[in-house]
């Protein structure tokens, strides 16, 4: 009787652990996040060289732009997270040193753009075998990520004080689950340094996110420099919380150079006060300075202006448009506005095939748009706002883009999603611990297979929180865990249990 009652037990504990793994490997064990396509691990473990190297032999991207190159340095200095590695090397058996890390990118196209191929395929030998880890990408923006998921494989060890990489051998074969993947930022409510702004960009990569959605100006400031039309910065807070033509383009390179590419907006009719300061005449009348003057060419010309001057800085196949909160009560005010207003509102009553809407009203809305045909990225405002602190990162987490979209082919039009940084209580002082650690929450949502995702985000705060403080030992200020966006810790402690 007690040999039944033991194998029972034992097969309830099999059961259990089935249901805690992922293609054999058992989820509380792992800390990579997102959570990769598939995974397996053993359980010895190697440690990098001294001089761990960059091993580009068989590939066929040339990097003459350097950016394979120099996603390689950043992931020494990831692994490093800033520690001195002063380890004696010669006391390390030769069989447990990884030498470097052989990385083969098949195609020679380093172009950025909405759904190029992100996949790779990484392993790391088990000891015994000394040589190179292996890592091998369609695109070096596929590569990137390899980086990225290697860096979370390795740590320091305060021991030998060298970076380990225990686990061996390592076999991970990955793919982004949707192509857009973002993060929007406002500019407009506050202006964000560009320092501050970069930082963003790292913090993304780190969680494999891979548009910035820019919202440049709104109705309180345009910071941004646009030659043909010089001034409309007029309409920044102030003139150095300025950007030039020139730091947007940086902005735009930088983020390129880490897999991310920059969806640039205009907010158009609304949300358009500060175009008139610098040109009055695009306001219906100055008792009433938006939405924009519709009935006026200049109005068009501007905006004609402004999308030109964007075409030369962002790249990126989209451009955003805004279009929403538009009060048309100036225009039904204003005569010379009203006596257009018919045509105004008969016009676009049938969108384009190629537009794409960006859901951010609530529930229920992605459903309807790609019943009618239409691609959408999903931002319900009462899953993936960051600035509504009260939304925790288990809602970020469990917020589903497919949510009653059954119809495969209508799950196709669903592009992604995008969580939200609206800055009316944000600037660079609190930023960072405003986006993380929930931003991460919805980056495994957007990145990660469905079927691996977690049915209850219980199941992965051990190893949000480990990626968390992954982040603080990066410099980025992620807030912890426990609570609602952006709190404080509670109390003393270790930081992977806030």
């Amino acid at each position: 009787m007690m040999g039944k009652i033991v194998w029972v037990l034992l097969v309830v504990l099999l059961l259990v652990q089935a249901v805690l793994a992922i293609d054999g490997v058992s989820v509380d064990r792992l800390n990579i996040w997102p959570m990769p396509h598939s995974v397996s691990h053993g359980r010895e473990s190697l440690f990098l060289s001294k001089d761990f190297e960059l091993n580009t032999e068989g590939t066929k991207y040339n990097d003459g732009s350097g950016i394979l190159k120099d996603g390689f340095s950043r992931l020494l200095d990831m692994v490093r997270v800033a520690h001195v590695v002063d380890g004696n090397f010669s006391k390390i058996d030769t069989s447990l040193l990884l030498q470097g890390l052989h990385v083969v990118v098949l195609s020679a196209d380093g172009q950025l753009q909405y759904g190029i191929d992100e996949s790779y395929k990484l392993s790391v030998p088990a000891s015994g075998k000394p040589g190179y880890a292996y890592l091998e990408a369609h695109t070096v923006y596929g590569a990137l990520h390899g980086f990225q998921t290697f860096s979370q494989l390795c740590l320091f060890n305060f021991t030998a004080r060298v970076i380990e990489v225990p686990m061996v051998p390592w076999t991970v074969i990955d793919q982004p689950r949707f192509f857009f993947r973002g993060l929007l930022i406002d500019t407009s409510r506050h202006y964000l340094p560009l320092p501050v702004i970069k930082n963003v960009i790292d913090s993304m990569a780190y969680a494999k996110l891979n548009v910035l959605h820019w919202h440049i100006v709104d109705a309180q400031s345009f910071p941004l420099e646009i030659p043909s039309y010089p001034k409309l910065w007029d309409g920044a807070y102030s003139v150095s919380e300025r950007y030039t033509f020139a730091d947007a383009a940086e902005i735009v390179s930088y983020a390129q150079r880490r897999g991310i590419n920059v969806l640039g907006e205009i907010d158009v009719p609304g949300h358009a006060r500060s175009w008139g300061i610098g040109y009055p005449s695009l306001w219906p009348s100055k008792d009433c300075p938006e939405p924009l003057d519709v009935s006026n060419n200049f109005t068009f010309k501007v905006i004609d202006g402004i999308l030109s001057d964007f075409s030369k800085i962002f790249k990126f196949k989209f451009v955003h448009l805004g279009g929403d909160e538009v009060n048309t009560s100036c225009w039904t005010l204003t005569p010379h506005v009203k006596k257009w207003e018919e045509t105004f509102n008969n016009f676009g009553n049938k969108l384009s095939r190629k537009t794409v809407v960006h859901n951010w009203l609530g529930a229920g809305v992605a459903e309807k748009v790609v019943a009618a045909g239409l691609r959408c990225i999903v931002s319900n405002q009462d899953k993936w706002y960051l600035d509504h602190l009260d939304a925790t990162w288990q809602q970020f987490y469990m917020n589903e883009p497919l949510t009653n979209i059954t119809n495969p082919n209508q799950q196709k039009l669903v592009l992604g999603g995008e969580v939200c940084m609206w800055g009316e209580h944000i600037d660079g002082s609190d930023i960072e611990q405003t986006i993380w650690p929930r931003a991460a929450a919805a980056a495994e949502r957007l990145w990660t297979p469905y079927d691996n995702l977690a049915k209850d985000p219980r199941q992965v705060t051990g190893r949000l929180a480990h990626f968390r403080c992954l982040l603080n030992q990066r410099g980025v200020a992620a807030a912890p865990l426990a609570g609602l966006g952006r709190v404080a810790p509670e109390e003393p402690g270790s930081c992977y249990t806030q």
